[in-house]
This record gives C-alpha cells, sequence and structure tokens, in this order.
C-alpha cells in the first residue's frame, strides 16, 4: 500500500516526499543522505486531519532543528494501523519512527530485532514520567519511549446536570454513586431523546475499569470472577433506561463523539483523548456549544475516592520506537526526536493540544487548560492532573488472545445472549484450552 506522507508544517497531502529542507532523504530506514547535507527522519502516524499530535510534534522539533527534518508519514487508523506497519516492516520500508499504538503492538514488534534499543534515551528523561518500564524488556532493553498517556475519566454535561437539577461530580463518587446520579439525572427530567449516560460498545468500558480496579484482579491468571459486579451495573443501567442498549449502539453504530458533543448524554466514560476531540468538534460545528467538565472515574470504594486521594483508572500510554532498519548515520538525530517528545517540550506541545502527555506535571497540566474550550473548575484539573494508572494490557505475548476471548463474553452479556456467569465459566475455559494449554 501507498502511504501519504507530510512534511511538517506544509499544510499540504502529498503522494510523494515533500521536504521542508532544500534536499532530503529517502524517506525509508536506512536510506542514503546527501553527503553533508540535512537529515530527514520519516515518521509513522495516523489520521493526521484527527490526530493532530503527529504533525505539532514535528514542526516544534523542526523548528529548533537546523539540520534535521522530521517526515510523517500517514497510516490508517485504527487496527489497520498494525496491519500496515506490519507489512511495511517485513518489506523493509517502514519509517524510522514507528508508533507504538498500543502494548500490543509493542508485544508484536519488539521481537526479531526489529526495534532499535533506546534504553539511552529513556534513562535521560524525567522520572517522572509515566509508563516508562512499560517497553522495557527481559534482557534488559527499552525498545520504546512513551510520549503520551492517555486514562480513563468521566466527561459530563453542565446544562444537562443544570436541567436535571442535578449536582455536579464532586471527585467523591464509587460506582453505585455514579448510578444513583443516573437515576437523578433520568428522574429529574433530561431533553428528549437524551439518556443520563452514553457507554460505547468498547470492551473497555467495563472491564478495563474492572481490571484496573478491583483488588487482586489480573488478567494473566484467568481468573474473570473480578469481572461480575461491573456487569451486573452495565446491564442493570440498560435495563433501568439510564443508557442505550448495547444493541442500538452497535446496529446504530453511535460514536461518544455525537452521543455526549449533540447533548444526547448526560455523562460519558471515555479516555482523555475526548477533550481535544471535543473542542475541535464544537469549533468545527459538529458538536454543540455547551458547559461542560472532567471528573476522576468512579471508584471501586471509598478508599480512593475525594480529592485528597489518587483515584484509580485504567489507561495506557502511546510510545515511539526507531526501526533497526534505520541508516546508522540517522540514529543519533532519531533519537534527539524521541528525547524532545518525551521530555518536556513535547509534553508541552501535547498539553498546549489538550492531549495528555506521558509527562504530567504542574507545567502541563496548566497548559492543558490554557487551551480554548477546556474547562476550567477544579475538579477537572484534579481529574487530569491525579491519578493512579493501571495498564489495560499487560506487556504479555497471551494479552491479545485473551482480550480475544473476553471480547467474545463482552458481546454475549451486554445484550443479554448468556448471562453472565455462563459467560465468565466459558471465558475461563477457554483461557485452560487456549492459553494454559
Amino acid at each position: 500500500m501507498t502511504n501519504r506522507r507530510f512534511a511538517a508544517g506544509s499544510g499540504l497531502a502529498l503522494t510523494a516526499v515533500l521536504a521542508l529542507t532544500a534536499c532530503g532523504g529517502s524517506g525509508d530506514a536506512g536510506g542514503e543522505e546527501s553527503a553533508g547535507g540535512p537529515t530527514t527522519i520519516t515518521m509513522a502516524g495516523w489520521d493526521l486531519a484527527k490526530t493532530p499530535e503527529f504533525t505539532a510534534l514535528a514542526e516544534g522539533f523542526n523548528a529548533q532543528s537546523d539540520d534535521v527534518t522530521i517526515e510523517v508519514v500517514e497510516y490508517p487508523s485504527g487496527d489497520d494501523y498494525v496491519t500496515a506497519m506490519t507489512t511495511d516492516i517485513a518489506a523493509g520500508t517502514a519509517p524510522d519512527i514507528v508508533m507504538m499504538k498500543q502494548n500490543t503492538d509493542f508485544i508484536r514488534f519488539s521481537g526479531n530485532d526489529l526495534l532499535l534499543d533506546v534504553a539511552d534515551v529513556a534513562d535521560g528523561l524525567d522520572p517522572a514520567t509515566s509508563a516508562l518500564d512499560v517497553y522495557q524488556t527481559e534482557d534488559g532493553q527499552t525498545l520504546a519511549v512513551p510520549f503520551r498517556n492517555d486514562f480513563w475519566v468521566v466527561y459530563y454535561n453542565k446544562d444537562l446536570f443544570d436541567a436535571a437539577g442535578v449536582e455536579y461530580p464532586d471527585g467523591s463518587w464509587t460506582w453505585d454513586d455514579y448510578q444513583a446520579t443516573a437515576q437523578e439525572l433520568k428522574d429529574g427530567g433530561l431533553p428528549e431523546g437524551a439518556f443520563p449516560v452514553y457507554q460505547h460498545a468498547w470492551q473497555s468500558t467495563v472491564q478495563g475499569f474492572a481490571q484496573a480496579q478491583t483488588p487482586g484482579a489480573d488478567l494473566l491468571s484467568g481468573d474473570f470472577e473480578y469481572l461480575k459486579p461491573y456487569y451486573e451495573r452495565a446491564l442493570a443501567m440498560q435495563d433501568a433506561g439510564l443508557q442505550q442498549p448495547f444493541g442500538t449502539v452497535t446496529t446504530g453504530s453511535l460514536h461518544h463523539s455525537s452521543e455526549f458533543g449533540r447533548q444526547r448524554a448526560a455523562m460519558v466514560p471515555m479516555g482523555t483523548w475526548f477533550s481535544s476531540q471535543l473542542i475541535a468538534q464544537v469549533g468545527a460545528g459538529e458538536a454543540d456549544e455547551f458547559a461542560w467538565g472532567i471528573a476522576p472515574a468512579p471508584q471501586y470504594d471509598e478508599s480512593t475516592t475525594g480529592l485528597d486521594n489518587t483515584p484509580v483508572t485504567l489507561g495506557g500510554p502511546t510510545g515511539m520506537a526507531i526501526n533497526a532498519r534505520i541508516d546508522e548515520a540517522k540514529i543519533e538525530a532519531a533519537k534527539e526526536f524521541l528525547a524532545y517528545s518525551a521530555g518536556e517540550e513535547g509534553a508541552t506541545v501535547l498539553a498546549d493540544l489538550g492531549l495528555t502527555p506521558a509527562l504530567v506535571n504542574d507545567a502541563t497540566v496548566d497548559a492543558m487548560f490554557a487551551v480554548e474550550g477546556m474547562p476550567q473548575d477544579e475538579l477537572s484539573a484534579f481529574a487530569l492532573g491525579t491519578s493512579e494508572v493501571k495498564q489495560e494490557n499487560p506487556v504479555d505475548p497471551n494479552v491479545a488472545q485473551i482480550q480475544s476471548i473476553l471480547s467474545s463474553l463482552h458481546t454475549e452479556v451486554m445484550p443479554g445472549a448468556t448471562g453472565i456467569d455462563q459467560a465468565i465459566e466459558t471465558a475461563q475455559s477457554r483461557f485452560e484450552s487456549e492459553i494454559q494449554d
């Protein structure tokens, strides 16, 4: 397949290489650079129109570099990214810098000497950087560095809360409080067609929270009983009309951005990436203008609620790695870009877009809330600045298959096709036969 390439700052989509410098390299890993000339580093990205961080990071780095140009190569988004990148790596045509979109991508690409060791880059990063250990291997290598670390919170519509006469979240919610508030919103009266909650179809919306918050829960153990209370609550909320039925969400191809953005839901649990999407949609007229805020994810119990505690939630990093086939002459320049992107400067670039960088500190939180359209209340700042993020996908070779098993459980339980106990029993049996045997 042919991937589109962009020179950061050009604003033009091209099917051939467009460099900001007078001359550039071939754009492929291992390509030759002109002797004594500028260096071009190619970097993978996806859905550049809606995912601005790749271009923004490249532009920021290019602006301060005299002889290195970062060129963004656009790949398909979603699961298609992994398919396309796998093909290009095998063919030797992948960019110099490869993105680890999910931890499962790292598992796929970390073997067979496909990525360079960047432990020296990781060692130079701020120790406060989240998820630094995710990309470490058993033999002591570090094969990528995190530059984003998104995690799940609750977005809520203040106007709909006001209309229903319901108090805003205050950071003290358990899941029982969340369910009770949803009932209050329904009883208080919402506009026709609006629901208290929009729960997207992803299994993360149930399983991810259960795994992150339940004491002793271990995805790799094969014991999935910890999922039961979270599914009981989700089904009870469906049955009570507090959220749209799973079948309606899937068959209607509903999406969190339109359901919340068009005020058809008062609350939506979603990843922190949604902030920048919502702001962009409002600016483009694709979402209504209304007052909204961000609250911490509801908690398993009261031990982690309140502004004096640290809420627990699920999440995961996005990482950058260096293709092992990169021209040796370009390695140091590529490492410089990784250090920039995962460091304070890159964190500020992401925060200026309303995105959550891997390095979160007072400066980056302030930058996020300086973005026009971001809420300005204390709880929103707390929700984005204070959390214990548990990895949704541990780095393990069996994770993809386990998640496939649990995906089946999710799509059987949520529409009511199979009871919770039976679905869990089936998943555990599959784990024994497909993973343990």
